[in-house]
């Protein structure tokens, strides 16, 4: 979607980030948001941003940008590095992601002071299955990793504690919630506001059918009640012009309202209708009515100052937006010589 230089959009209908930035995950620290997406096969690994308004964002990093972080060039396409989720507590980032590759252990949990980076050597969860990972602390301060898992013959969201520390299970993995019945239950994230503890999810499968669910419990471990208008977001059998929305991170504002992030495609062309930008972020508001969430369409406007832009490839180190699915572009290995 063409931009006008110096102008502005409905966040509804324009990405706060634009191009291929799916499965956004955010977290706040004082009047800071940083936000990070999935990467997959490409190098280095797991854009970071930083915002202080959630829709105009400066990206800061990568966190995965070692080779004993994400082994480059070993992933095929659309394979490697999936969703991660992006926290901050007691002064320090965590992050957790899956490296479905990596003999190590799936689920990996990395940490920074600062979220630009360095991030630390990965500590790898040998004893979980699947995909998607959300990290949480009990009241207790025990870390509590969910994540969606097809073990068993089931395919749902389980729960395990952990220490993030050394990678320790401190108990065996539990299920905790199945969904509401559609397909594909994944991407979870686990928050906490008053006496209720939220289970956001994605269902449906990342294409037309997607959605946002929820489910609420006293405890972080459930037993967890659906909420009665789920599908709380989606655009699904809707002329909609963001389609394939799902997989939410929510995040409080400094005031106390509440906003989410979601992937998104924008479609053209007739049916089936393409889209070539690939998954991309966006914002929504979030409200509570009856200590439930409802997500609806932010009321904000998206910068649409001219995003072309120009790049010296004789410079010794490349911008932060370039990304390779093999080795990393400032990977001098990498680089064409020069004659």
């Amino acid at each position: 979607m063409p931009a006008q230089n110096g102008g502005s959009a409905d966040a509804a209908t324009v990405p706060i980030l634009s191009g291929m930035y799916p499965d956004p995950t955010v977290c706040r620290a004082g009047e800071d948001y940083y936000l990070a997406n999935s990467s997959f096969e490409y190098s280095p690994g797991i854009p970071i941003w930083h915002s202080r308004d959630l829709v105009s964002w400066h990206q800061i990093g990568h966190a995965l940008t070692r080779d004993d972080q994400f082994p480059a060039g070993r992933s095929p396409s659309s394979r490697g590095v999936y969703a991660p989720t992006l926290r901050h507590r007691d002064g320090r980032f965590w992050l957790i992601t899956t490296n479905i590759d990596d003999v190590r252990g799936g689920h990996q949990i990395y940490h920074a002071t600062d979220p630009a980076g360095p991030w630390s050597a990965p500590v790898c969860l040998t004893g979980l299955d699947g995909i998607d990972p959300d990290l949480a602390w009990d009241d207790e301060g025990t870390c509590l990793v969910t994540y969606c898992s097809w073990s068993e013959g089931e395919i749902g969201i389980r729960q395990a504690a952990v220490d993030p520390e050394r990678g320790l299970l401190l108990e065996q993995p539990r299920w905790i919630w199945h969904g509401t019945g559609l397909a594909h239950s994944e991407g979870p994230h686990l928050y906490r506001r008053g006496d209720w503890w939220y289970l956001v999810i994605a269902e449906g499968g990342t294409d037309r059918g997607h959605v946002v669910s929820v489910a609420r419990s006293r405890s972080p471990r459930g037993p967890f009640e659906a909420a009665p208008h789920n599908p709380v977001l989606t655009h699904r059998s809707t002329a909609h012009p963001v389609q394939n929305v799902g997989h939410a991170d929510l995040v409080e504002r400094p005031d106390g309202t509440w906003a989410a992030v979601y992937l998104g495609t924008r479609p053209r062309g007739g049916s089936p209708r393409f889209h070539v930008n690939g998954r991309e972020t966006f914002l929504a508001d979030v409200s509570w009515a009856e200590d439930w969430p409802y997500v609806e369409p932010a009321n904000l406007c998206v910068p649409t100052r001219l995003r072309d832009f120009v790049d010296d490839f004789s410079a010794p180190v490349l911008d932060l937006r370039w990304v390779s699915p093999g080795n990393a572009p400032n990977d001098s290995s990498a680089r064409c010589p020069r004659e």
